[in-house]
């Protein structure tokens, strides 16, 4: 699947040869066939350097957009639509959501040979960290108060969002394995029907691993939790799924983007996930304590709390949460790199470092103090 003349953010804070094409002349040409928006010269002035897809922005006579493509393997056009459901949701209720817009036939996901393609409308706002690896904390406090704001508004409005459980766990963040009892019961359910993660996982002691790094964290989690309802969220919330305008001496929210993990699990998990992706700088955690920034938590708790409530046993929840919310996503990572791309260097980044290294990572100083901090919030 690798391709020689395409980078992408690799997992080291590094660029590497991407896994899928880059968006070429060839599905620009099969697009313009399906979305009357492409009709004239059409052309890509820019390729998105994500990993998990293809992506660019296109410049046509009626304005400019962003394509993205997946493998089939990834998305569908069912599933893929599941997601665009859940935006045109948000975007009635008046959050700045970046629309999807339908082809000739009225479908927003089309699919074409191995590959199924979104177009969106370019979205109002500049894109400030478009080129900044994920994981990297936002510039300012600010900022982070905005975007805390921000995913309080997008909770407010998917309360009223009622939908299954998305089609796939491939790249989607779930959270049933946190809801569960039972972790690891649920997930040996589960690997029949997840074949490239049970290939994965065999021969491994990942129970064992599993039982000593996720286990005591997980706890007495699954009890309160059940008190949480189940509602719609972004689940990505990183300042780089964010546009941004200028209002005053401070940046505002202009456009949401990114719902490609969304999925029914809880507020509390979406606004734990958002701490996880802003507030630690995971590819450079050689800066010990620098590399954490309580001061990026707080403020998007503080946010988030000037459009809605969060009591104090809800902050207390959201600590325990953090050291668990990434369980469902690095395994869906290694079901993608494994299954799918059949990398299994990737694969093990995603077991070893990120699941089982970033719970490990919360026993130690900087983590247990950052949850300190979090409690101290309450």
């Amino acid at each position: 699947m690798h391709t020689s003349d395409h980078h992408v953010q690799g997992l080291d804070n590094d660029q590497v040869i991407a896994d899928w094409p880059a968006i070429s002349a060839a599905d620009v040409a099969w697009l313009k066939g399906r979305y009357p928006q492409l009709a004239g010269d059409c052309e890509v002035v820019w390729h998105s350097p994500r990993p998990f897809s293809a992506a660019a922005l296109l410049q046509s006579p009626q304005g400019r957009f962003f394509v993205k493509r997946h493998h089939h393997h990834v998305r569908s056009a069912a599933v893929l639509e599941e997601e665009h459901r859940f935006i045109a949701h948000l975007a009635d209720a008046g959050v700045p959501v970046v629309h999807v817009l339908p082809d000739r036939a009225g479908a927003t996901a089309v699919e074409h040979g191995d590959w199924t393609f979104e177009l969106h409308a370019e979205a109002p706002g500049e894109d400030v960290y478009r080129d900044v690896p994920s994981w990297t904390p936002p510039n300012d406090v600010e900022q982070a108060w905005q975007a805390g704001r921000m995913l309080a508004t997008l909770h407010n409005a998917a309360d009223s969002y009622h939908a299954p459980q998305r089609g796939t766990h491939v790249l989607v963040a779930r959270d049933e394995l946190i809801r569960a009892e039972d972790p690891i019961a649920l997930l040996k359910m589960q690997l029949p029907q997840r074949p490239g993660l049970a290939d994965y996982l065999a021969g491994r002691p990942w129970e064992a691993e599993l039982q000593r790094a996720i286990l005591p964290w997980h706890f007495g989690v699954a009890a309160r939790l059940a008190t949480v309802p189940r509602r719609w969220g972004h689940n990505d919330w990183h300042v780089s799924n964010l546009l941004w305008h200028q209002r005053g001496r401070a940046n505002a929210v202009a456009a949401v983007l990114d719902f490609g993990l969304a999925s029914p699990a809880s507020h509390l998990f979406d606004l734990a996930t958002a701490i996880e992706r802003n507030a630690i700088a995971w590819l450079e955690l050689e800066r010990g304590g620098a590399a954490v920034r309580g001061d990026i938590a707080l403020a998007l708790i503080v946010g988030y709390r000037d459009a809605r409530p969060l009591t104090a046993g809800q902050v207390h929840l959201l600590a325990d949460l953090l050291p668990l919310v990434h369980l469902d996503f690095a395994l869906s990572e290694v079901e993608y790199f494994h299954g799918i791309t059949g990398s299994t260097a990737n694969a093990d980044v995603a077991y070893y470092t990120f699941l089982l290294g970033h719970a490990d990572w919360f026993r130690a100083a900087h983590g247990q103090a950052l949850l300190a901090t979090l409690r101290a919030a309450a």
